[in-house]
């Protein structure tokens, strides 16, 4: 450090860390609040969007005048009025020009101005132009007449208005939205005229309540024409709290059978429904649609095209399941939180919001007249002094030609004001003719009756409103329109069940000994012949439809449902089963079930034990399965059998030394779950040894034979022959004939 440079501590402020910090986020926390993110209920814009206005209008670029690049634009307001980022200011400015975001635009935007399915696709600000649009007349066109108090620039160069003299709230038409230090705000647009008209009932009826106001306002007016089916007490209970939602929908019609949308909920996007339509489809959700496009355009912003699949495809059901999971019906939030004229952030109901813009708008027309009146005022005073010089032209002219300093003789001489004495100096010689003087009457008499009416207006709170419900009405019939958004009654949106979802077709299920499963069209299915992966081979199939459900049984005695519908299709060579569901370790699949919720399965262990249970109590929603059958120590699982008519059938059991025994179904309970009672006997020496155990089991009703395989050898064993090896249930039942005393498996086959 330099000798020559000293420092000076002497004035230094000290404070503890805390409360330094605590100070700085409570300032940038009012910053936030005031001066970037809640909109003004005077004029209804953010700061960023009044300065934006305020420089577009200081460049000329009114209504009427030619585009100008809108880089310029920025440049001027950022290098004059708002030192921040051009890219947040031009995004800023561009939500003004949009019409699908704002329900008046501010700005006449030409080139890309972005769309509705992407807002911020947005040409830069080198690329578009910009001018305002005609109703920023109502923002602007009193801002030259004493109606706005100003303020510095941020570098104390230029005077920028702190609030603009709006002639109708601009806050409810066009709304806004913000997140600022722990509160936000979002407020919807609403309609010209309704806004109004409510103006003017609470002008004329000081003393009207919300709800009263609510039957001028109808609800929000969004500029994108979806329906808003929120029930009209919710909007009143909004009105009346400052807070709520908004339900919105999109409208359709039908057009040749197919579903036409012509029109989104706010801020909703194509696109983005449409690949919400797209997944479904993909997930085979939606399997009445055959297909959906885009066929919007210039002239048909929206027009979204669902073809169903048939004409017997209920229009209605579908689009209100497309309402219930898609953006195709939305919810806007309502908080209607902004800065009052006392400075200080507050949410209003909304009496109290128009109730405080009238008192804003009153004090700002109270404004222009008194400063009109002192304009006129002033005027009379000039030309009064110069009618008194017109009335002594020749005494005038000798003194200005004789004096040095005419200006106190001409005071002193005619008692006259300085002001007046000026006004005459600074005459040119073409103004004393005749014709002049006659002028100046004319336009004094003028000046007096307009000063008269000012004076009349200005004391009189009457003649007052009068004048602002006149302007308000011819702004209203200048910039006003018929309500974009219906507000009707519907009923509530509801998603389709999946299995309502889902076709009804016959399917056959296919299992694999390693677990592998697919389904197949139809029941006609040899599912024995079909290809399988190499080591693999058929295991048990199960007839269905495509909206059931099938139910795998493991080596566990664990049961797990899969949807029909989910399972890939035969054409191929299938998909394990442990990539739907999550077995033990170790756990094989050893048989499939599907059908009618009220289908009866016999379900046993090789240890001969079983019982019968029905098909809707083995469902279940858990991947980890649950535990129904009860396998005895060393015994395992048997593929379950179907059982067509539990009354009246038989359970036959096979053993592996070729002992066969028939009992009465009737015999064995329904149950959820269990061990089961014992089918057939078996010596528990040979079953620990595993020399002998049950092979197979199946259900045959009256008049059904029983095929039973000896590896390579079949036996069809018709009822006649059957009924030799009926018994009671638990007995050891009767020896096959030489030859098939080693079984292989068994299944029921007709008469």
């Amino acid at each position: 450090m330099s000798d020559n440079l000293t420092l000076d501590f002497t004035h230094r402020e000290q404070k503890p860390l805390h409360e330094f910090t605590e100070q700085a986020y409570l300032d940038y926390s009012m910053y936030v609040i005031l001066d970037r993110a809640l909109p003004h209920i005077a004029d209804g814009l953010k700061p960023v969007q009044r300065r934006i206005i305020y420089a577009m209008s200081e460049l000329g670029l009114k209504a009427g005048a030619k585009y100008k690049k809108s880089a310029r634009t920025v440049g001027d307001v950022i290098g004059k009025f708002h030192p921040h980022g051009d890219s947040a200011c031009y995004e800023a400015m561009v939500l003004m020009a949009q019409d699908f975001s704002y329900r008046y635009p501010l700005i006449d935007g030409q080139g890309n101005w972005g769309s509705l399915d992407e807002p911020k696709s947005f040409a830069a600000m080198r690329y578009t132009e910009s001018k305002l649009k005609p109703y920023t007349d109502t923002l602007l066109a009193e801002i030259g007449q004493g109606t706005v108090d100003w303020a510095l620039n941020f570098d104390g160069t230029l005077s920028e208005p702190k609030l603009l003299p709006a002639r109708l709230p601009n806050l409810l038409l066009n709304g806004t939205s913000g997140i600022a230090v722990g509160m936000a705000t979002d407020i919807p647009p609403h309609n010209l005229k309704e806004v109004a008209a409510a103006c003017i009932r609470l002008l004329d009826a000081p003393r009207s309540t919300t709800r009263e106001l609510c039957e001028d306002i109808q609800g929000p007016d969004f500029p994108t024409r979806a329906e808003i089916i929120t029930p009209r007490q919710d909007l009143l209970n909004i009105y009346e709290t400052g807070n709520g939602t908004v339900r919105m929908r999109a409208v359709w019609e039908k057009e040749a059978g197919n579903i036409v949308i012509t029109a989104l909920p706010y801020q909703s996007s194509g696109t983005r429904i449409q690949e919400q339509i797209a997944a479904q489809m993909h997930a085979k959700k939606l399997p009445m649609l055959e297909d959906m496009r885009d066929e919007s355009d210039h002239e048909n912003p929206v027009r979204l095209v669902l073809e169903p699949r048939s004409n017997r495809v209920n229009l209605e059901d579908l689009m209100s399941h497309l309402f219930a999971t898609t953006d195709l019906e939305r919810t806007c939030r309502v908080n209607l939180n902004m800065i009052g004229l006392n400075g200080r952030p507050q949410v209003k109901d909304l009496r109290g919001i128009l109730k405080e813009w009238l008192e804003y708008r009153t004090e700002t027309v109270r404004r222009r007249l008194r400063y009109r009146l002192d304009k006129v005022e002033a005027d009379i005073h000039i030309l009064k002094g110069l009618l008194i010089a017109y009335l002594n032209i020749d005494e005038v002219i000798a003194i200005i030609r004789r004096e040095d300093e005419p200006k106190p003789v001409l005071m002193k001489r005619f008692k006259l004001s300085d002001i007046q004495a000026e006004a005459i100096l600074e005459l040119k010689l073409r103004k004393l003719a005749k014709l002049e003087e006659m002028k100046i009457q004319g336009e004094l008499k003028e000046l007096e009756v307009e000063r008269k009416s000012l004076q009349r207006t200005l004391d009189s709170s009457q003649r007052l409103k009068t004048l602002i419900k006149n302007e308000i009405k011819a702004d209203a019939e200048a910039y006003g329109d018929r309500r974009c958004s219906p507000i009707v009654a519907r009923a509530e949106a509801r998603a389709i069940d999946e299995k309502e979802l889902i076709p009804t077709e016959p399917v056959t299920v296919i299992l694999s000994v390693k677990g592998w499963v697919r389904s197949a069209k139809g029941h006609d299915i040899d599912a024995a012949s079909l290809s399988y992966r190499a080591g693999d081979s058929f295991k048990q199939a199960g007839i269905g439809k495509s909206n059931q459900y099938s139910v795998f049984l493991d080596s566990t005695g664990r049961c797990y449902a899969v949807s029909n519908h989910a399972l890939p299709s035969a054409r191929g060579l299938g998909d394990p089963l442990s990539s739907h569901l999550n077995p033990p370790d170790g756990a094989t699949f050893e048989g499939v079930m599907t059908g009618e919720v009220d289908a009866i399965f016999m379900l046993a262990s090789d240890a001969g034990y079983g019982f019968m249970a029905k098909l809707e109590e083995l469902y279940t929603k858990n991947k980890n399965g649950k535990l129904v059958l009860n396998v005895p120590k060393g015994a395992r699982v048997l593929p379950p059998a179907p059982v067509t008519d539990p009354g009246q059938g038989y359970i036959a059991a096979v053993t592996s030394s070729g002992r066969l025994l028939l009992t009465d179904s009737k015999e064995f309970p329904l149950l959820a779950r269990g061990k089961g009672l014992k089918i057939i006997q078996i010596p528990p020496a040979k079953l620990k040894a595993r020399e002998e155990y049950v092979i197979g089991i199946a259900a045959l009703t009256q008049g059904e034979s029983l095929l039973v395989h000896a590896g390579k050898r079949p036996l069809t064993l018709k009822p006649e022959i059957l009924n030799n090896f009926c018994g009671e249930r638990g007995r050891r039942g009767l020896v096959l004939p030489r030859g098939f005393r080693q079984v292989t498996w068994i299944e029921t086959v007709k008469a």
